[in-house]
């Protein structure tokens, strides 16, 4: 009896480690991640990648397997080490890596002369959006400033393509990425006004779209008088011997400022 107790025992033992394999067991597969952090625009080779395990079932679209199919692609977007290589994080085959390599198709990379203030003290990064403002004259030689482009991609700060943002980086140029149409636009403001940089919020799309300012609409003041109001004056019998006294109220229309006179009996 002790026998075939034991012999049960073991039996039920084995079912069940089989049963809890079979249930904790994940079909896996390979995909090819990084193996240190790329910045963008980096031409890959087999050094910065390495393969690793993956859950069959939630393999992302457009992995790769073989870290031999990705030998001289170059990457758009800044890679952390352990994230899996994706056909839309690669520029198109035949990119020879830099700058090139980064620009979305159909579009132009044009760099924008800058200093400390324009370029937002440093804190614009590759990546971030931004509108340009121009400050210049309109058709009758008045000063004017306006919003001409946004949501304008930062391509690159100086030379650097990455995206450190651990402190700030005053350079002295930035690279930003337009359409031919913006290219244009944006080549004749520099030419014509200052141009200054404007950090906007990633994820807003709202438009910016306004008629500028002008020296006249900085300036513009209510036309309707602004009138100070002054409590009514207590008016009480006059005793004997109370002299009259009169006292004065400002009136300020636009910017001119006038007086009026004002009686109030007072005792003496």
């Amino acid at each position: 009896m002790i026998a075939i107790s034991l012999l049960l025992g073991l039996a039920a033992m084995l079912v069940a480690g089989k049963w809890v394999i079979q249930r904790t067991s994940v079909e896996a597969s390979t995909v090819v991640i990084a193996a240190q952090n790329i910045d963008v625009g980096t031409r890959l080779t087999p050094d910065l990648l390495q393969s690793a395990d993956w859950p069959r079932a939630s393999m992302p679209p457009g992995s790769f397997q073989d870290v031999k199919a990705l030998n001289s692609r170059v990457v758009r977007i800044n890679l952390v080490r352990g994230e899996p290589l994706l056909e839309s994080k690669l520029a198109p085959e035949g990119n020879t890596g830099g700058l090139s390599g980064v620009i979305t198709e159909g579009n132009r990379a044009i760099t924008v002369k800058v200093n400390e203030v324009i370029g937002l003290a440093g804190l614009a990064l590759p990546g971030n959006k931004v509108d340009i403002l121009i400050n210049t004259k309109d058709e009758s030689d008045k000063p004017i400033s306006k919003i001409v482009l946004e949501q304008i991609l930062v391509l690159a700060v100086g030379q650097d393509l990455g995206r450190d943002e651990t402190k700030p980086k005053v350079v002295n140029a930035v690279t930003l990425e337009v359409t031919p149409e913006e290219a244009e636009k944006l080549d004749l403001a520099r030419s014509v006004g200052t141009l200054s940089l404007v950090l906007r919020n990633q994820v807003d799309k709202s438009p910016g779209t306004t008629g500028g300012i002008r020296i006249a609409d900085l300036l513009k003041l209510n036309p309707a008088a602004a009138v100070i109001p002054v409590p009514a004056p207590a008016y009480r019998k006059n005793p004997a011997g109370a002299k009259r006294t009169e006292q004065t109220v400002e009136i300020i229309r636009g910017v001119q400022k006038t007086e009026a006179k004002l009686g109030e009996k007072e005792p003496g």
